[in-house]
C-alpha cells in the first residue's frame, strides 16, 4: 500500500494504516526486519517511522531486538490466537457440512509466518480416522493445506518460506528438495488443488483447496487413509472442498 493510496481512501486514518503497513511489512520480512528495510518498503520519511514504531513499541505490538532489528511483539500472539479460533468456528459448518458428505475429517489452516496453523477441525465419524490438534504448527511442504497455501504464492515468496522453515522428510514421500517442491506446485495451480499422499503419514491422503483471496492464506481439506481415500474419492471431493472455499471466502469478504 502506498502512501498516495493510504491517503486516497474516503474516512480513512493515515497514521492507522501506516501503523498497520509497518507491522504488515515486519511479518512479510519473516517476523523481523530493519529500519532501512521498514523505510524503503513503506516509502514514507524516516522520522514518520520513528514515530509510529515508538507508538507501536509502546503498546507492545513491535519490539526491538538487542541487534536493533525490529521484530513483531508478543501482543499479538493473543490477538492472532483470538482472530485464528473466531475464523475456524465461524467456518466450521462448512467443514462439517464435508464431513457429512464424504466421510473423513476435515480441517482448515492459515499461513503463520513460515509455517501453517490448523484453526478448525471436524473429525469423521469413523473409528480409524485422522486427528490434527487445533492450533498445531506444521510445515508447508508436506501438508495438503500447506501446499495449497504455497500455490497461491510466487515462487520467490515460496522459496524465501521454505528455506527458513527448513524442509523435514517425515516420510519417504516428502519433499525434501526445492525443486521437487517447485514442480508440485506448478501442477496445483494448473489443476486447482493440492494432495498430501503419503507426504505428511504414511498410510494417508489428503485433498486440499486454498480459499480464494482470503485475507491471510489459507485453505481446507479432508484426509483418511488410503483405504477410503483414494482417486474416486477425489474426484467427488474436490468440487465439494472447491464450493465450501468459495463459501468461506465469500462469509470472510
Amino acid at each position: 500500500m502506498t502512501t498516495e493510496t493510504a491517503t486516497a481512501r474516503s474516512g480513512s486514518v493515515q497514521s492507522v494504516e501506516r501503523a498497520f503497513e509497518l507491522i504488515e511489512i515486519i511479518a512479510r520480512a519473516g517476523g523481523e526486519t530493519t529500519l532501512s528495510g521498514l523505510a524503503g518498503d513503506a516509502g514514507l520519511p524516516l522520522p514518520t517511522i520513528h514515530r509510529l514504531l515508538r507508538t507501536l513499541l509502546a503498546l507492545g505490538y513491535v519490539r526491538q531486538l538487542p541487534n536493533r532489528r525490529y521484530a513483531l511483539g508478543a501482543r499479538l500472539i493473543h490477538l492472532g490466537e483470538q482472530a485464528g479460533q473466531q475464523i475456524g468456528t465461524g467456518t466450521r459448518p462448512e467443514l462439517q457440512k464435508l464431513v457429512a458428505d464424504l466421510g473423513e475429517t476435515a480441517n482448515m489452516a492459515m499461513l503463520d509466518q513460515d509455517m501453517v496453523v490448523y484453526v478448525a477441525q471436524v473429525p469423521s465419524p469413523h473409528a480409524m480416522r485422522m486427528f490434527t490438534e487445533v492450533g498445531r504448527r506444521a510445515h508447508l511442504h508436506d501438508t495438503g493445506v500447506g501446499k495449497a497455501i504455497l500455490a497461491t504464492l510466487d515462487d520467490e515468496t515460496v522459496t524465501e518460506l521454505v528455506t527458513r522453515a527448513g524442509m523435514p522428510t517425515p516420510t519417504p514421500k516428502s519433499h525434501g528438495d526445492l525443486d521437487g517442491l517447485l514442480a508440485d506446485l506448478a501442477r496445483i495451480r494448473q489443476r486447482g488443488y493440492a494432495i498430501d499422499d503419503e507426504e505428511q503419514e504414511l498410510g494417508v491422503r489428503c485433498y486440499s483447496v486454498a480459499v480464494p483471496g482470503a485475507p491471510t492464506p489459507m485453505a481446507i481439506s479432508v484426509s483418511g487413509p488410503l483405504t477410503r481415500v483414494d482417486l474416486g474419492f477425489g474426484d467427488k471431493a474436490v468440487p465439494l472442498l472447491e464450493a465450501a472455499a468459495a463459501r468461506i471466502a465469500r462469509a470472510l469478504g
